[in-house]
């Protein structure tokens, strides 16, 4: 089912006459369970025309290096095989060079263009200025949520306290399974130049990009990978994730965060499996997770256009973190020092080796790991700066909605005052004793100091 909500009408402009519909795949990089894909093919079906999918890559995407580039094209590589055996030719276009036909050369032939939704700003920019260049119709479809953004809610939500009724009274419409249409026309035979990602080796290598992260040995990109972490995730985990979710020391998450990242596996297929699969205290433990957290993240960074930076938290936050501006510090460490985890604190530093050496750290450390960069900086801004730029670089699913939403709750965001204190004011603090009372907390420095 794709309910109307989704759609988005980029432009005023019409269909044309053309040889096959077009799909701008870009955030949601999957054949299965792809709103966005199965619009097209239900519409080019209609038609009695193909469907042929366009992806762009570009080497300067913000932010993004070999480890967010590898991830994602070890991901693309099962989309091509996947597109094929649906008949849909895949056209990947590195945008620097001049030898692949762009978004605009293709939609001349194409009666009309689908896109999927990106939340971040430069996102929505590439979108609007396609819209107003391509001469027919763009139509987008929201694929990346359970409840498309503006329907669970019209302005900026205070905190998932405001959010999940809202969430919960739509809930039971938006939780329909989407079944994929066959296409009937194949676009196979359009000889159309794309760029290789046959060899991921030779593909990468013909990027201009940041080499500075390696890749994760850890994590895999692809909807397969995906896959096969959702079901060791039911079969072995879900059982005492409400007990043991937020034990550093344990694995009982369900580590999809970098695969919802990059659109390898959808929400709603997640949230269909779990309720179809788990006990019903764990479905609804996981669904605050998947959707209600999720979702408020993306709420806060469609609303709030300072979502990345610390005039973006709420009024009464910031006023407390700077009312403690000059408060002495027992340790400053300077971002070289952080980034290398050189600080005092060996958990502190197990979370940051984590992110570095996996590409994700363990949502319980990440709250701690920037309450600590808080207590650690010389400004509470500047630390907020040093969240986003270390998360960003390292970690699989930063620059994303909930990355920049999680390291803004470390400072106040969708959360409330706490007792006041030094350095946080009435912002809630986190600290050592705190892990250590809760879990075996050395246990998890040492699994850390064991990765290699």
């Amino acid at each position: 089912m794709i309910q109307n909500e989704r759609i988005i009408y980029l432009n005023e402009k019409g269909e044309q006459k053309g040889r096959y519909l077009l799909y701008w795949m870009q955030a949601s990089q999957r054949t299965h369970d792809n709103q966005a894909l199965e619009t097209a093919i239900r519409m080019a079906n209609q038609r009695s025309l193909p469907v042929l999918v366009y992806f762009e890559l570009i080497d300067n995407f913000p932010e993004a290096n070999l480890r967010h580039y590898t991830f994602m094209l070890e991901g693309l590589k099962e989309v091509l095989k996947d597109l094929h055996h649906l008949r849909i030719q895949l056209v990947v276009n590195y945008l620097p060079s001049k030898k692949y036909p762009d978004l605009v050369a293709l939609s001349k032939k194409a009666v009309m263009v689908i896109t999927d939704y990106g939340y971040l700003p430069f996102q929505t920019e590439w979108r609007k200025k396609y819209a107003r260049q391509l001469p027919c119709m763009m139509m987008q479809v929201e694929s990346d949520v359970v409840i498309p953004v503006k329907t669970a809610s019209v302005k900026e939500e205070y905190t998932a306290g405001t959010f999940r009724p809202k969430i919960q009274h739509l809930l039971q419409d938006y939780l329909q399974p989407l079944k994929m249409t066959a296409p009937d026309y194949s676009s196979l035979g359009f000889r159309i130049r794309s760029f290789s990602i046959s060899n991921l080796k030779e593909s990468l290598n013909q990027l201009s990009i940041d080499s500075s992260v390696p890749p994760s040995f850890f994590y895999h990109g692809g909807a397969s990978q995906a896959e096969k972490l959702l079901n060791q995730f039911i079969k072995e985990k879900i059982y005492q994730f409400t007990s043991l979710r937020n034990d550093p020391s344990l694995d009982y998450l369900s580590q999809m965060s970098p695969y919802l990242h990059f659109g390898q596996i959808s929400p709603l297929y997640i949230a269909l499996r779990v309720k179809a699969e788990a006990p019903a205290e764990a479905y609804e433990n996981y669904i605050e997770e998947l959707i209600v957290r999720r979702e408020v993240a993306i709420n806060y960074v469609h609303y709030n256009p300072n979502y990345d930076q610390f005039e973006g938290l709420p009024k009464w936050a910031r006023n407390t973190l700077e009312e403690h501006h000059h408060d002495p510090r027992q340790y400053i460490y300077s971002v070289d020092e952080l980034e290398h985890a050189l600080t005092h604190d060996p958990y502190w530093n197990a979370a940051q080796k984590e992110m570095i050496i996996t590409g994700k750290m363990h949502g319980y450390m990440r709250m701690y790991w920037g309450k600590k960069i808080l207590e650690w900086s010389t400004t509470p801004q500047e630390a907020f700066k040093r969240c986003i730029y270390l998360n960003n670089k390292y970690e699989l699913d930063g620059r994303d909605p909930n990355g920049y939403t999680g390291i803004a709750w470390c400072f106040g965001k969708h959360d409330r005052a706490w007792k006041e204190r030094p350095i946080f004011g009435k912002i809630r603090y986190m600290n050592a004793k705190g892990l250590e009372r809760k879990f075996d907390i050395d246990r998890y420095v040492e699994k850390i100091n064991q990765l290699k």
